[in-house]
């Protein structure tokens, strides 16, 4: 019979503390935008001259409409609201991948058709956060969407842009939702 040699014994005991304890089994978040079934009033504020530094919003009411696809692995809301430059419309798609156990979130406007780039992440503790990448006035920015507050009746959705790498945000889109009761 072979002994372990003692430098190995030394090696495991010194490196015991640094090994990491096993891997809780991934939150699988399939359910997590459940909440966000249905249809809601909206209240949205939307920054006039984003990462201007100034704190001038447009304010828009309206009705935004969520339904369930495959499940609740996918849904796909539709948002109608009207402000002082008149009506406004957008759709966004959202999507569960199993494998990650992230949501991602595309968005387009009626006015231009075109689907912005997927904002990716999970939920947390009750809040949910996505991240993405775009451009805007020519410059590379962050985006983070994020849902808090979020109860039966009501939640708050936020977006917020940064164009330093994440070190500061400024709001880019503020909504508050309240459910429509039928």
């Amino acid at each position: 019979m072979r002994l372990i040699q003692p430098v190995f014994i030394f090696a495991f005991l010194v490196a015991w503390p640094l090994v990491p304890a096993f891997a809780a089994e991934p939150h699988d978040g399939a359910h997590d935008f459940d909440f966000n079934f249905g249809t809601w009033h909206t209240h949205i504020k939307r920054q006039s001259k984003a990462l201007s530094g100034a704190s001038e919003f447009i304010e828009l009411d309206g009705t935004v409409t969520v339904r369930k696809v495959w499940d609740g692995r996918a849904l796909l809301e539709e948002i109608e609201a009207d402000g002082p430059n008149g009506h406004w419309e957008g759709m966004t798609l959202f999507l569960y991948n199993p494998q990650a156990h992230q949501w991602s979130q595309t968005f387009a406007s009626s006015k231009n058709g075109v689907l912005q780039p997927p904002a990716i992440g999970s939920f947390k503790d009750g809040k949910g956060e996505l991240y993405s990448q775009d451009t805007f006035n020519g410059r590379t920015i962050l985006i983070r969407a994020t849902w808090s507050d979020i109860k039966a009746d009501s939640h708050h959705f936020q977006e917020d842009f940064s164009d330093d790498g994440g070190k500061s945000w400024e709001p880019a889109l503020i909504a508050d939702l309240t459910r429509v009761k039928s």
